[in-house]
């Protein structure tokens, strides 16, 4: 697959336009996701009182990390020769709009930034979210840096999975809640699993680059045929593991009872089989960049997912109040 040339023009775009690509926003539903989640159950299944500003300065902080953590990552693989070409969801670095230097200064700033609004938040909701916090920064920083290099030692999809799924569940709902609890852990899997499907994306079509560099992704181990399967579990399974929480809950083997209205993210199915279709036309594609940008496709639909999911116990919690009157 022929990736569009690199560019340096000297007329290149503006700042805000650098730093903005710089972040990879196409990624950072993987981030939004999980905070929403948590504190929509935080308030409905968690009987919180929702605290408003405190749910916006946890999103600010989780993307902020995540920003923080895709910038260093653009410039790790710039450095190591893994990611030279442009392609859709090139970050600034690979595009030449920032130097590397310039980017590792930023990206630093981005996990500063992210880290003191974790410790504001830790003023108002106990010191559970610092190490909570700290392992999200150390996983963050770690997946790509050296000497630890989680995504280049096969963990990345582990890294993500914890990261951006279950921790920012889980913290949103500490914030909101007061104390850490096992249902933000467990119901957000499915969620986690959608964040782990963007980057098995982006590694199974880096597989090339990246075994060239003599590095292991969970997609370098699977091979072609394997890494297929894998995204077909990872963009499905969330559905199936929404039915076995609705029955699992109404048998009494979970604490907290799920919600009828979560058959909402059915709604999502078409998403899931548009980019399934994606992936098995990755040779023959009938757009020229729709298997190049299937990370950013599925990072769209890990979105879509997220929100009904929350949207369903926001509708259950109404429905209560109606029934209730």
């Amino acid at each position: 697959m022929t990736a569009v040339p690199r560019s340096r023009s000297a007329d290149g775009p503006s700042l805000l336009k650098r730093w903005y690509t710089a972040i990879r926003p196409f990624s950072l539903p993987a981030s939004i996701s999980p905070v929403i989640f948590g504190t929509v159950t935080a308030v409905t299944a968690g009987q919180a009182h929702f605290r408003p500003v405190l749910f916006l300065l946890s999103l600010v902080a989780m993307m902020a990390i995540h920003g923080g953590a895709n910038i260093i990552n653009d410039v790790v693989d710039y450095k190591k020769g893994l990611d030279r070409d442009v392609t859709p969801v090139s970050g600034s670095v690979v595009r030449g709009w920032l130097s590397p230097r310039t980017s590792i200064a930023g990206g630093a700033a981005f996990f500063i930034f992210g880290s003191l609004l974790g410790l504001i938040i830790a003023l108002y909701t106990g010191p559970f979210i610092i190490w909570l916090g700290a392992a999200g920064v150390a996983i963050g920083l770690f997946y790509t840096l050296a000497p630890v290099g989680l995504k280049y030692r096969g963990l990345g999809d582990l890294a993500v999975f914890l990261d951006f799924g279950v921790f920012g569940a889980l913290g949103a709902w500490t914030v909101q809640t007061g104390s850490p609890s096992w249902t933000p852990v467990i119901w957000p899997v499915p969620i986690s699993l959608l964040v782990v499907a963007i980057l098995h994306a982006n590694n199974w079509r880096d597989c090339a680059t990246d075994g060239a560099g003599g590095f292991r992704t969970v997609a370098q181990w699977l091979g072609d045929m394997g890494s297929q399967r894998y995204y077909g579990f990872l963009i499905f399974s969330p559905f199936v593991l929404v039915l076995a929480f609705i029955c699992m809950s109404r048998l009494g083997w979970m604490a907290d009872l799920m919600p009828l209205e979560s058959l909402v993210t059915l709604c999502s199915i078409p998403a899931a089989l548009a980019l399934w279709k994606k992936a098995l036309r990755r040779r023959n594609p009938e757009k020229p960049f729709d298997f190049i940008a299937l990370d950013g496709a599925t990072a769209r639909f890990s979105m879509i997912f997220g929100l009904l999911y929350s949207l369903s116990f926001l509708i259950h919690a109404a429905l209560a109040q109606v029934i209730c009157r």
